[in-house]
């Protein structure tokens, strides 16, 4: 997301041939290995999901916004070199609307042209909060200063959560490899699009693979949020649960007039705020909810602190739901595996929910839940504040950079 990209752009820092593909060595890897990630986002990441005509669009014509897009990446990697120039296909159910077939391109790598970082030092300052709750606990913020930190030296007392990400195939990591959406294919998986059947990939440098998902598997639901300020200043936050959902994260992120950025987190122990991965294992879930860093699948609310509501005006808000992983080989993996244990090819399937907003601003028409707030009669609905003039943004804290 945006303000993600912003944060980290701020802190910078074969034996025989048997048909088609050849079979993996004994005592490697799998022949192949995909990698399905399927994200939901709703307010108003659905209309970013949408791309910059569909926003523009929805606002022109007076229509409501989505309450929900789907977002779909799929990453094969094989071992094998084809005989000729890399195919490969994935043909998902009918279900998923984005047709009969999503061609898995092989990207054309561009060569590096010659060239050097920039020299200039970094300057700025981050303020990092962490915590639910109407005010900052104890010890908030840290600062950091990036110039200090560039000259390697460290804030006082400041604690790093570990965290061990994820890596899926990629260029680089593996023989041959292959993703949608491609240049050659950009269709759109619309928001009725559903994973639920089987699934068939196939192509010159992979066995084929075939799994089948179920309705547990599927694209998350939307997160159904409520954002509203309270007397003290602080945002409280609900969130209707996702049964489905492993645990729950929110940060903040905006920009003083200066360019000092705040950050905060819903962690209960001290982090950089929004510098968790967007997919983790469901071990590594489970280990960073027993730390307190993720809320728990149990939890439905959590308070912005005053003093990051005050701090800036209109920060972003991210409510992130961690889905569950589904993970298929074949042969299918024995209970007791042992190390030697190396399928023909593997399928990690892992899915999350994402709702972004501004900090404190209801925006009813962008959920679910709050469709039942335009039910109410108008004098009944929260008025919202008239428009202040404009001030410094995020945009101009990281030099004007628009971020995709």
């Amino acid at each position: 997301m945006l303000y993600r990209k912003a944060l980290f752009l701020s802190a910078a820092t074969a034996l025989a041939a048997s048909g088609s593909y050849v079979r993996a060595q004994a005592g490697g890897g799998p022949t192949a290995t995909y990698w399905v990630t399927a994200e939901t986002t709703s307010g108003m990441g659905a209309m970013m999901g949408r791309g910059a005509g569909g926003m523009m669009s929805a606002m022109m014509s007076g229509r409501a916004p989505p309450a929900l897009s789907h977002a779909l990446i799929l990453q094969l990697g094989s071992s094998q070199k084809p005989a000729g120039d890399p195919s490969a296909e994935h043909l998902p159910p009918t279900g998923l609307g984005a047709g009969p077939s999503l061609p898995l391109v092989t990207p054309v790598r561009q060569a590096e042209r010659p060239g050097s970082w920039p020299t200039e030092k970094p300057k700025g300052k981050m303020l990092i909060y962490w915590g639910c709750g109407e005010h900052a606990g104890p010890g908030q913020p840290v600062v950091l200063d990036f110039a200090k930190l560039a000259a390697g030296q460290a804030p006082p007392a400041f604690t790093s959560v570990s965290v061990q990400p994820q890596v899926p195939p990629g260029p680089g990591r593996t023989t041959t490899y292959g993703e949608w959406p491609n240049e050659r294919s950009r269709t759109v998986v619309p928001a009725t699009g559903s994973l639920v059947g089987d699934h068939v990939v196939r192509g010159n440098y992979t066995p084929d693979i075939k799994f089948t998902l179920a309705p547990g598997q599927d694209f998350l639901p939307a997160l159904a949020v409520r954002n509203s300020p309270v007397a003290s200043g602080a945002v409280q936050l609900n969130w209707q649960s996702i049964s489905a959902a492993r645990a729950y994260f929110a940060g903040s992120m905006g920009a003083k007039q200066d360019g000092t950025i705040v950050v905060w987190s819903s962690s209960a122990v001290q982090m950089p705020g929004m510098a968790l991965p967007d997919f983790m294992s469901d071990g590594e879930i489970a280990r960073l909810i027993n730390q307190k860093v993720l809320m728990s699948p149990q939890t439905t609310q959590c308070v912005v602190p005053a003093e990051v509501a005050k701090a800036v005006e209109n920060p972003m808000l991210q409510l992130m739901a961690y889905g569950p992983e589904a993970n298929f080989s074949h042969p299918a993996r024995p209970a007791n595996a042992p190390k030697d244990w190396h399928p023909d090819w593997t399928v990690k399937v892992r899915t999350k929910s994402v709702h972004v907003a501004v900090l404190g601003m209801e925006m009813p028409d962008f959920s679910a839940m709050n469709s039942d707030a335009q039910s109410e009669p108008q004098d009944q609905q929260q008025q919202q504040p008239p428009p202040k003039k404009k001030k410094k943004g995020l945009f101009d804290a990281i030099g004007g950079i628009p971020i995709p």
